[in-house]
């Protein structure tokens, strides 16, 4: 017996209670289900007839379905970069605050620096109500930056012991990738043999240019966006990172002076 179903936010437990039964079962990528491009009626009996046809024609693209193990992972991986969306959430709420009140930090401060939450914390409101909302929404700041940096520190004390180890070790002696980066691509990936080329690795993340050509014309726009947007997004800032040119700290130069042979 052969079954499949579409991936969505019921996870994999389906898959592995029919693995376990030994029935065969697929998960398949919804954005790449044929669709006719006339069928205008949606219901749940038309798309497992239509899911069934397409198996048993074998037009099904079938998802790489993650262990529990490496699943636990991309949660925790899901649950760093929500709290990252809060985190910037919080800060617009406060900056456009401050913007309501005509307060802005003086020219050349960058946002969130050293200097900016100094100035934050010299500012005075002439209203009592102004200053309990000045002050929530920094409370609120503060929470959201103390919960990214702990589930960051999950991520260093879970990664060294889970299976994808030696990936995210091998992925930060590339440049421009650090341990986030690299624990990111590992938890969405999981397997990089399973790329037969790079790519294909590309066209998984989305980063390949999308195209519609027809005979003499070609027109090409951009990305696709397709797949897992959090490890597009470290792979765009890691190609931004190989870009400059990396700096040494002194306590780095140091310890390579320390090695040198004498």
């Amino acid at each position: 017996m052969k079954v499949a179903y579409e991936a969505g936010p019921t996870g994999y437990c389906l898959h592995r209670q029919l693995t376990e039964l030994g029935i065969e079962c697929q998960v398949v990528a919804p954005s790449l289900i044929p669709k006719k491009s006339g069928d205008r009626v949606k219901t749940d009996n038309r798309d497992a007839l239509t899911l069934a046809r397409l198996l048993r024609s074998g037009d099904l693209t079938p998802v790489w379905v993650p262990g529990p193990e490496d699943e636990a992972l991309r949660d925790l991986v899901r649950s760093r970069f929500d709290a990252k969306a809060d985190l910037l959430r919080a800060k617009h709420r406060l900056s456009k605050f401050l913007l309501r009140q005509g307060l802005r930090p003086p020219a050349g401060t960058k946002a969130w620096s050293a200097g900016h939450r100094a100035w934050l914390s010299q500012l005075v409101f002439s209203h009592p109500a102004a200053r309990v909302v000045f002050d929530d929404y920094r409370r609120v700041v503060a929470a959201a930056e103390e919960r990214v940096h702990w589930l960051e520190e999950q991520l260093r004390q879970c990664a060294p012991s889970s299976r994808q180890a030696a990936l995210i070790a091998a992925l930060q002696a590339l440049r421009g990738i650090g341990f986030i980066s690299a624990v990111t691509i590992a938890a969405a990936v999981g397997d990089l043999r399973r790329f037969q080329t790079a790519r294909g690795f590309m066209a998984f993340t989305g980063l390949v240019v999308s195209e519609h050509s027809s005979g003499q014309t070609r027109r090409q726009g951009g990305i696709t966006h397709t797949g897992n947007s959090n490890i597009r997004h470290v792979l765009v800032q890691a190609a931004h990172n190989a870009r400059r040119t990396p700096h040494r700290s002194w306590a780095n130069a140091n310890a390579s002076k320390d090695c040198r042979p004498t």
